[in-house]
């Protein structure tokens, strides 16, 4: 027995909001609903043709938190007998959404699915372990629940720890991480300016509190570029991991924390036919490998060599990078190991310039590499990310030509 092949079609995102700003007051499962409508319509699917919805995240807010699946799934109009999975897989959460729908339909146990995801870091709450038993006297303490996100569970360093240690023990230097930075503000800025980005948003009414003004406004445009940034002001930048003055790794050279959700249709070749989707991509092969945690943004490469091997292919085959900015020295290392030239990849900026909420990170990557790969007639694209505790992802997807495959 054959496994079905596996496509996917109509991306679709919120605009992604800086930490703190335009979406801190709107629910996640709101946004995840608003990404999963948008997928839905355009793939012209009725969303009772789905029969399965995998969602993303990493930090769980808001009361429906661990069932955040099945609520945007009902919420978005899947029908009640659809099922609902959410998946965790740090950095790469988003396209373990993709890959988990596939797996269900290579399974034969779905036709149909929506790969959704996104965080609401604006809301993730401060956490007060001693209250539930009682505090018996004196002060008690607050833990931010970002921590938990942000901090290596075997080393106990941030995660811009692990990039300086990357950094120190490859040699990348500052001036080359900020560099990256600059460039990817650049591209960012021009993806904005030419429509690019545009392409994949849809736009989403939020809350504001302004006097005599209406009670919501529309939020179109990623919040988090900074396309006035010059390479004096990130040189002016100081460390942000190491207070020793040592460090290397700034805000400029290290993705944003940002909310958002995103949402991709993904579906068995014969079923789009049958729905009439418009398939524009397949979803050819995935690889997931560890490293070690201390330099966990050494991900990438060892997951994109797995990856060439099981497809037979080599860096030379590939028309077109996602790897995820994470942190530039990610990018540096995954340029210097493997050969990947700038020209082919991260065209359209990337986590340092848009922002990165994991749980929408890869899709919003996969989409890009869609897009880029329609517009200029390529055929294969990679998407990569390092993840957290020690681990590296790659996706690999082959452009549909005649829209079915």
């Amino acid at each position: 027995m054959s496994l079905p092949e596996i496509v996917l079609a109509a991306g679709a995102r919120t605009p992604f909001g800086d930490f703190g700003k335009s979406l801190r007051d709107v629910p996640l499962a709101t946004l995840g609903v608003h990404a999963v409508r948008a997928s839905l319509a355009r793939a012209g699917l009725d969303a009772r043709q789905a029969d399965h919805l995998v969602w993303g995240n990493t930090a769980p807010v808001d009361h429906e938190s661990l069932f955040m699946s099945r609520k945007v799934a009902l919420a978005a109009g899947l029908p009640e007998d659809s099922s609902a999975l959410g998946v965790v897989r740090a950095c790469g959460s988003g396209s373990q959404a993709i890959v988990s729908a596939a797996q269900q339909i290579m399974s034969g146990h779905s036709e149909i699915a929506i790969a959704a995801g996104g965080e609401n870091f604006s809301r993730v709450p401060y956490l007060a372990h001693e209250v539930r038993w009682g505090a018996q006297r004196g002060p008690f303490e607050f833990v931010d629940g970002l921590d938990y996100i942000y901090r290596c569970p075997f080393t106990k360093e941030l995660m811009g720890d692990t990039a300086e240690n990357l950094a120190a023990r490859f040699g990348y230097g500052r001036e080359a991480m900020d560099a990256w930075g600059l460039m990817s503000q650049q591209r960012a800025a021009a993806a904005m300016a030419n429509g690019f980005l545009a392409r994949q948003i849809a736009p989403i009414d939020v809350p504001q509190d302004v006097k005599g003004q209406p009670p919501t406004r529309r939020f179109e445009h990623d919040e988090f570029p900074r396309p006035q940034i010059t390479a004096a002001k990130l040189a002016a930048l100081k460390p942000a991991f190491r207070k020793d003055g040592n460090g290397t790794v700034t805000a400029g050279n290290s993705s944003g924390v940002t909310d958002g959700a995103a949402a991709l249709v993904v579906a068995s070749a014969a079923a789009a036919r049958r729905a009439g989707i418009r398939a524009e991509a397949r979803l050819v092969d995935w690889a997931v490998v560890g490293v070690e945690p201390a330099i966990m943004g050494a991900g990438p490469v060892p997951a994109i060599r797995k990856l060439l091997e099981r497809t037979r292919l080599t860096v030379g085959d590939i028309d077109y990078f996602e790897i995820n900015e994470a942190f530039a020295v990610v990018n540096l290392h995954a340029e210097a190991q493997l050969g990947i030239g700038r020209e082919r990849t991260n065209l359209y900026g990337g986590a340092i310039s848009i922002g990165h909420p994991p749980g929408a990170t890869g899709l919003r990557m996969t989409m890009t590499a869609m897009h880029h790969l329609a517009d200029t007639g390529g055929r294969f694209a990679v998407i990569s990310m390092c993840l957290g505790s020690g681990m590296g992802m790659a996706t690999l997807i082959e452009r549909l030509a005649e829209g079915l495959a």
